[in-house]
């Protein structure tokens, strides 16, 4: 499994009144980052979903350990594995220049084609998946 990340810093308005990122916002910085992770595989989400295909969040799973402040700049990583019909993205939150853990996520998806759940064989072959990883 190979990771890729990308780079952000924190917007004023991201912030609560504690002066801390609020707890939505991670979530948005994780999206963004798995749609910029299947770009690089020749995938894009809109175009999926003209296609009928979507991929959708079966669960979630964040653990917060530290906060980001405003103009933290931060690393969004992202893992990705199959097991079954789903989709598993493992992602980390990375303060820099420290690269302290701020979240840790599991991100279950799944492939609904056309309104059905389904295992979604053409997206094995853009991610180089022969076979399913336990």
């Amino acid at each position: 499994m190979e990771t890729y990340s990308l780079e952000f810093s924190v917007r004023d308005y991201e912030c609560d009144i504690q002066g801390i990122v609020n707890n939505a916002n991670y979530q948005h910085y994780l999206e963004h980052a798995r749609h910029e992770y299947i770009k690089t595989v020749g995938l894009n989400f809109a175009d999926l979903h003209e296609q009928g295909v979507d991929m959708v969040v079966a669960k979630l799973e964040m653990a917060f350990k530290t906060p980001l402040k405003s103009n933290d700049a931060f690393l969004v990583t992202v893992t990705m594995k199959k097991e079954g019909i789903r989709w598993i993205f493992l992602q980390d939150i990375l303060r820099l220049p420290d690269h302290k853990m701020v979240v840790r996520a599991r991100v279950d998806t799944v492939a609904v084609v056309n309104g059905k759940l389904t295992d979604y064989k053409p997206l094995e072959a853009a991610f180089g998946y022969n076979q399913q990883i336990e």
